[in-house]
């Protein structure tokens, strides 16, 4: 039976086998993967919430997923997850508002 969706959920569980068809450079995205979940200048904690708020603005629905999930393990509340949502929604429609002024740069130009 087909999928009802173009992203399958189950796919998720396959995303190690990158590496399948390029061993060298799979394996290298992952470890600096990785190594950028460490603990660090952030917690674990934060990293998972800017996560979370990037899948949203990337629209990754396997990545929302991934750490929707890894959130609630790590205790963080549906409000903090929801607002992390909004600051990365927040972010996203103001870069896609101040590209206006090369609009209005153009225009200027132009109607000289």
């Amino acid at each position: 039976m087909a999928s009802k969706n173009y992203y399958d959920p189950a796919d998720l569980r396959k995303f190690g086998n990158i590496t399948e068809w390029s061993k060298e450079l799979g394996e290298k995205f992952f470890e600096y993967y990785n190594s950028v979940f460490q603990e660090g200048a952030l917690t674990a904690r934060e990293k998972s919430l800017i996560a979370l708020a990037v899948a949203h603005t990337e629209m990754c629905p396997y990545c929302i997923d991934a750490y929707s999930k890894d959130g609630l393990q790590r205790g963080i509340t549906k409000e903090e997850m929801m607002e992390a949502v909004h600051v990365g929604a927040a972010i996203k429609s103001g870069a896609s508002l101040v590209h206006g002024v090369q609009m209005m740069n153009k225009i200027n130009k132009l109607e000289m």
